[in-house]
């Protein structure tokens, strides 16, 4: 479509003023676009077939789309003003805004997944080489996606059929969890080599996005590590949360947790570089019951011991400033199974695509979190997936970004993940919602899109019974798993 374009000038992040190039914001769109497979892994009936109807080719809805992020940028008329231009952070903004509103998340996903790694290029926190682009290299998901097709669980009919046949599904899990706690050896193993090599390994880091299954992958790590002969000092960082007070709420009484600046990260990597001076401090007691601190805790480390964190956001860099970095040793944990859903024929614009989606891995994720929620936090599944989006937004930006920073990167997702949670989210156990449920929440478009695409995967995909779920001989009670469906024999503090 054609837009008068006011805007002349765009400053950049040195505050230089450069000409305003719209042809810049369609090459970082159709980047994006065309690192998930183009455009039509976004298609959405009744959302945004319009769009693509509008722009008929990969590059003619890229243009649209930069078309679009000029109209909201005119919109503000500061930006007609020649001393108050949109920033380059201004325009990447609206980039996503107009990306999520048109509901082509799976572009804006990996366009804000480019953008942040970038930013920590240049702040020198991650090299080119870590550098993941997208968030999903090739060099990482190959050889998932080849182990599942040896295994014949690359597709959801191919999983369907291994668990329709009874006989199949336990040599499955099995491997499974082989393949897992093979990965663990090779963590624990590279940890060991370092040391040997001459790192003075102070402090481990176990980062990932949420319901990967840090905790477990912690505790198993710590036991290897402590068969070797090394000693640990757990610290919860949850207790340097900031009080509740100073978390404002949105306007669904809704607070964001999933930043990183949800924590006092001043005050904490203040205590991490005093405990690894041999300081003692003063570490602060959260109560989520009154939402604020209530006390303090003498702390001190052992000279032999290695501090050892489970955190969300653990590779985010003002966290360990001021640490030596051959000090770190950091551990990786996401669920990324390649799955593929159904093959599907939509007509889009001027042609007929024919191909498959990859199961988001977040949506797994999501289901594990809401599970858990239900069970040991007492949230309702509704709040869940409301929430969701600074899930995302948090991972997006200091954590998925930063994964090449990492020692390991260890694959917390299952194949048998979906079966084994489907009977958790019938009718009968009423922990998915409705969808009633978020019919007043309507400008939720992520939430909306996720449920939908949720309902839809789930409706394909053939379930374990509950009694088979909650059989320790049927998955292991020590499998990751549990740490969400219950019935765990590793001890997860947070389940408590």
């Amino acid at each position: 479509m054609a837009v008068v374009n006011k805007i002349g000038k765009v400053m950049k992040r040195n505050h230089a003023l450069a000409a305003f190039d719209q042809e810049r914001i369609v090459r970082a769109i159709r980047r994006a676009a065309d690192s998930i497979g183009g455009f039509e892994q976004d298609y959405l009936k009744h959302i945004n077939d319009r769009v693509f109807a509008a722009g008929a080719t990969d590059e003619g809805i890229a243009s649209f789309l930069s078309d679009l992020v000029v109209v909201v940028l005119n919109g503000d008329p500061h930006h007609g003003v020649s001393n108050f231009p949109p920033t380059v952070e201004d325009v990447q903004d609206t980039v996503l805004h107009v990306l999520k509103s048109m509901g082509f998340t799976r572009t804006a996903d990996a366009y804000t997944c480019f953008r942040w790694g970038h930013h920590w290029v240049r702040e020198g926190a991650i090299t080119e080489k870590q550098f993941v682009r997208n968030g999903y290299p090739s060099e990482q998901m190959y050889p998932l996606l080849a182990w599942n097709r040896a295994h014949g669980c690359d597709t959801v009919e191919g999983l369907n059929e291994i668990v329709r046949s009874g006989k199949k599904i336990r040599p499955l899990i099995d491997d499974a969890l082989a393949a897992y706690e093979a990965s663990l050896d090779t963590a624990a193993a590279k940890a060991i080599a370092r040391i040997e090599a001459g790192d003075k390994i102070e402090m481990i880091w176990v980062s990932g996005p949420s319901s990967s299954g840090k905790t477990t992958s912690t505790v198993k790590l710590t036991q290897r590590l402590q068969k070797q002969g090394l000693c640990f000092l757990m610290i919860n960082l949850d207790d340097y949360f900031w009080p509740l007070i100073e978390h404002p709420t949105d306007w669904i009484n809704d607070r964001n947790y999933e930043t990183p600046e949800a924590l006092d990260i001043q005050l904490l990597n203040t205590h991490l570089r005093a405990l690894l001076a041999g300081e003692t401090i003063d570490k602060p007691i959260y109560s989520f019951k009154e939402g604020r601190r209530v006390g303090t805790k003498k702390v001190c480390r052992d000279p032999d011991q290695i501090l050892l964190l489970d955190c969300l956001h653990g590779f985010y860099p003002p966290m360990t400033e001021g640490i030596e970095p051959a000090s770190i040793f950091r551990l990786y944990i996401e669920t990324l199974n390649p799955l593929y859903e159904a093959e599907t024929t939509e007509p889009l614009y001027e042609m007929t695509w024919t191909g498959r989606h990859l199961t988001r891995f977040e949506d797994v994720r999501l289901l594990r979190r809401m599970l858990r929620d239900v069970k040991y936090r007492n949230h309702q599944p509704l709040s869940t997936i409301l929430h969701w989006h600074y899930v995302r937004e948090g991972e997006l930006f200091s954590i998925i970004p930063l994964k090449g920073l990492a020692d390991h990167v260890l694959n917390g997702g299952m194949p048998f993940d979906l079966p084994a949670l489907k009977p958790f989210f019938s009718a009968e156990q009423l922990i998915w919602p409705a969808q009633s449920d978020l019919d007043q929440y309507s400008s939720f478009l992520d939430a909306q899109i996720r449920y939908q695409r949720i309902e839809r995967l789930f409706s394909a995909v053939e379930g374990f019974s509950l009694a088979q779920v909650n059989d320790c001989g049927f998955i292991p009670g020590d499998a990751l798993l549990r740490e969400f469906i219950g019935g765990s024999t590793v001890e997860i503090p947070h389940n408590k």
